[in-house]
């Protein structure tokens, strides 16, 4: 069962605080084989908040994937770890996937050659990267600033389209109100259309 209807919590790696997730609904039609069942779960989550999957599919999902959980300490440990031992820099989400699969060998005695793509700049999330990395010990008080201190103290150079926000003029800075109509107006505005 996916039930949206469940507490929202924010954690270090924002793109995981997710109520609905959109790769799900791909999966589900992998496995399912059926748009059509697809279709029928979509519905039940929009009016409902949550759906069942069927027993075969629900099977198909055990038989593919394992799960598991990381705290937001546990990640700003594995950041700490990987950077003290192999001078690499991790971002939060990847710090999640790596400590889920440590966890997961250990438990399984997997000897599975693992690949595991990173795909976000720790920069992005400088403050809670340095945090790990400094034990909360942060002289920046922004995130622009907090960039470049992560630079200094890793010798490792952000991506260029990161540390170079600092200077940049600020282009949009309007609020959106929640209801889709307010939404559409705003970034019709932005786009002068």
């Amino acid at each position: 069962t996916y039930d949206r209807n469940r507490p929202f919590y924010q954690t270090a790696s924002p793109s995981m605080d997710i109520l609905i997730s959109s790769n799900l609904e791909r999966l589900l039609s992998l496995l399912s084989g059926s748009d059509e069942a697809v279709r029928s779960y979509m519905k039940s989550l929009s009016e409902t908040g949550k759906y069942t999957v069927s027993e075969p599919v629900f099977r198909a999902i055990q038989a593919e994937f394992a799960c598991g959980f990381c705290t937001d300490a546990q990640g700003a440990e594995t950041i700490g770890k990987l950077f003290r031992e192999r001078n690499y820099l991790l971002d939060t989400h990847t710090a999640v996937a790596i400590k889920v699969c440590e966890d997961y060998i250990a438990s399984t005695l997997d000897k599975t050659p693992v690949v595991i793509a990173s795909t976000a700049s720790p920069y992005k999330f400088s403050h809670s990267v340095l945090e790990a990395l400094k034990s909360g010990n942060i002289k920046s008080d922004n995130e622009f600033d907090m960039v470049h201190e992560l630079e200094e103290y890793t010798g490792i150079k952000a991506p260029e389209q990161l540390s170079g926000l600092k200077n940049k003029k600020v282009r949009f800075d309007s609020v959106c109100e929640k209801d889709p109509d307010s939404m559409r107006k705003v970034v019709f505005d932005m786009l002068g259309i």
